[in-house]
């Protein structure tokens, strides 16, 4: 009985570890996704890493974090944001991506998401706006 006991409290105890580095790895997201709904380019800058792939519908390109965050803005100008939409999110093998659609002006864009841990914070690798 006395083991059994053990295990339980071990298995507890590694579910709470679980879930709350579960809630560290979308923490990050959770205010990527703000900043999309917001359309605020220099929020999302904050999580690029020091070089971001970016794919819009007429350019695919990697660009330092500085340049990565003028395009976003241009391309925010260009499309006022309404709305963004998670469809879908997840995390393997230490990346973290959530693919969802930004709803604008001019249309919606599916969006995808690559985040990844370095060190201790998460810096975001590849924007895709896709229509």
């Amino acid at each position: 009985m006395h083991d059994k006991l053990n295990i339980m409290k071990r298995l507890l105890f590694l579910l709470a570890l679980f879930i709350l580095l579960m809630s560290f790895v979308l923490a990050g997201f959770t205010e990527v996704i703000a900043a999309l709904k917001a359309g605020n380019s220099s929020a999302l800058a904050r999580y690029f890493d020091n070089t971001v792939e970016i794919t819009l519908p007429q350019k695919n390109s990697t660009y330092s974090k500085s340049q990565a965050e003028i395009i976003i803005k241009d391309f925010f100008t260009n499309n006022p944001v309404k709305n963004f939409k998670v469809l879908h999110q997840g995390e393997k093998g230490g990346s973290q991506y959530c693919i969802g659609t930004l709803e604008t002006s001019n249309g919606n864009f599916r969006t995808t998401l690559f985040m990844k841990n370095k060190g201790d914070k998460q810096s975001l690798q590849e924007i895709r706006f896709e229509n």
